[in-house]
């Protein structure tokens, strides 16, 4: 039997592995329930990918944000890096008060490191000026083609717009943790391979970290359909893998990865067989940055990824070949 969710409590907390200061500390993660992201509610359906609509409530109070907070802080282990993320943007104000935002800094000043994440649209320079120096603001730059942006992601932003607040961040003094989407829908995966490696290309002035994050198909969006009717397929681990190698060395900013999913047919995923010693190489460099984690050992598959990027190639489609050439051949059986 599901838990009854309560605007009084976060959608979740828990603690993992994370970098501040060039070593690896732990860190909590807080996932703040809230009246959920402006972009999504503005009448145009949101990004294509985002599901994160679900662990939006309406009628959420500052009341009710800070009891989240009071859980948040009883389970914290004084960790030195805290993550707070909510389903939009946490300098939104309709989804974290002000009040609630410099609580929030207060309780966790101690802290080496915070992590929010915010649209551009909300990061004005009177802000700016009233920030924490340890904060790390992450940025949904998603891609720095602007038609992808727009009509792949539904991102409701152009690059140049992320670019720009990443620009007045670092000049704030302010870390930057930009986030890149592996694989947006309609791009076969040899246009996905390309789209992240420019885009970490664009945004390295900017940033202080690099996240490639592998799409994951989340319930009730548009990627969920389209993966429901065979016109869409996860990323491969070996197209994250060829990623990190061909950024490798060419970025100043941190090269990151912690797929969500990972290993699952809604994930980033391989045959099965390799999965996870893939997503551990790719954990490895995540921390290390030398490429030579990035060897997990091989496996028969990575031919069978070759051969994907071929025939979608050969097709010209973004659809998921394999599952088009399975039931064909089923359907001829």
């Amino acid at each position: 039997m599901k838990k009854e969710r309560v605007p009084s409590e976060p959608e979740a907390v828990w603690s993992e592995k994370d970098m501040a200061g060039g070593e690896t500390v732990g860190a909590q993660v807080i996932i703040l329930r809230t009246n959920g992201c402006c972009w999504a509610k503005a009448g145009r359906g949101g990004c294509t990918m985002c599901g994160y609509r679900t662990a939006s409530m309406s009628g959420v109070t500052a009341e009710d944000l800070n009891k989240q907070v009071d859980l948040a802080l009883s389970k914290y282990k004084g960790e030195p890096f805290v993550k707070i993320y909510t389903s939009g943007s946490f300098f939104d104000p309709a989804e974290i008060p002000a009040a609630v935002r410099d609580r929030i800094f207060d309780e966790y000043g101690g802290c080496r490191r915070i992590l929010v994440e915010s649209r551009p649209e909300f990061l004005t320079a009177d802000l700016l000026s009233t920030l924490p120096a340890q904060l790390t603001v992450a940025l949904g730059l998603e891609s720095s083609d602007e038609e992808v942006l727009r009509t792949c992601v539904n991102k409701g932003f152009t690059a140049a717009q992320s670019r720009e607040a990443g620009m007045r961040l670092k000049d704030a003094g302010l870390g930057v943790r930009t986030y890149l989407l592996l694989k947006p829908p309609y791009l076969t995966e040899s246009d996905a391979i390309e789209d992240a490696v420019s885009s970490a290309l664009f945004a390295d002035p900017f940033s202080d970290e690099i996240s490639v994050n592998p799409l994951n198909i989340q319930h009730g969006t548009v990627v969920e359909r389209l993966w429901k009717r065979g016109e869409f397929r996860s990323p491969w681990i070996w197209s994250l893998i060829e990623v990190m190698k061909r950024l490798s060395g060419k970025v100043n900013a941190r090269l990151m990865s912690s797929p969500s999913g990972g290993g699952s047919q809604r994930g980033v995923h391989n045959c099965g067989a390799c999965d996870q010693r893939a997503l551990a190489a790719v954990e490895r460099f995540s921390f290390s940055q030398d490429p030579r984690d990035l060897d997990c050992g091989g496996c028969e598959c990575k031919s069978t990824w070759e051969r994907y990027l071929g025939a979608e190639k050969m097709l010209g489609t973004a659809d998921d070949v394999g599952r088009v050439l399975a039931n064909e051949l089923n359907i001829r059986g």
